[in-house]
């Protein structure tokens, strides 16, 4: 379940990736405002969990991703500085290097000091308690990215590791081509001999790949402890 939100734009999207026998299908959902998609999102995530709009936990989840959607939503406080150039600050340590090429650094200063406003108020533990929530709403949350290269393949791929499923991933365009499910797994073995790392999935599905930017030893330890986890 990853959020394709733009709350500026009014744009309130869901995108679910649904396992078939040969990986995923990816299926989207346009909500019509906030509360339709807080909503539509809560059991989505639910429903990944095994959980149904039942269960206790629906309501508090609706709740947090509306708190999201409010901290996005990027107004100008009353309460905001009118002139960022009169404050002693240096856009580029808020923001990475894309963004400082792509807009001058007042645009950005003005931008921190909004979002700013939609915390200032907070308790320190409150405070970081939303930057952890909003950090794990980001689709790439807790993947981990490493260059393989799949076997009966000419090219490098790149191999997304997150605790629920693998990515293959073009390494030209950063789109992904596959995904497999650790729920779905039957077993996986490591050949140290070539360092080769075989999976078999169900259905007869099967992947063989080699790792080009670490040990083949990281990915194996990474399937292992994610399996042991859930």
């Amino acid at each position: 379940v990853v959020p394709d939100v733009n709350v500026a734009a009014k744009k309130f999207g869901i995108k679910l990736l649904i396992p078939v026998a040969d990986g995923m299908n990816e299926v989207y959902l346009r909500c019509e405002n906030e509360n339709q998609y807080a909503r539509w999102m809560a059991a989505c995530v639910l429903a990944s969990k095994g959980k149904t709009m039942a269960d206790s936990s629906y309501h508090p989840e609706v709740h947090k991703i509306l708190s999201f959607l409010k901290m996005k939503n990027w107004t100008m406080s009353p309460q905001a500085v009118s002139d960022p150039e009169s404050i002693d600050m240096k856009p580029e340590c808020f923001v990475s290097l894309r963004y400082t090429k792509k807009y001058k650094s007042k645009q950005l200063a003005a931008r921190i000091l909004e979002a700013h406003q939609n915390v200032s108020q907070m308790s320190l533990v409150e405070a970081k308690l939303r930057f952890i929530q909003a950090w794990q709403s980001l689709p790439e949350f807790g993947l981990s990215y490493y260059i393989v290269r799949f076997k009966g393949s000419k090219k490098d791929d790149v191999l997304g590791v997150s605790y629920n499923r693998l990515i293959r991933i073009d390494i030209a365009t950063g789109d992904p081509i596959t995904t497999w499910r650790f729920s779905n797994m039957k077993q996986w073995n490591v050949n140290w001999e070539i360092r080769q790392v075989a999976i078999e999935f169900d259905q007869n599905v099967s992947i063989a790949f080699t790792c080009l930017s670490a040990d083949c030893k990281i990915i194996h330890e990474y399937i292992g402890g994610y399996i042991f986890l859930s």
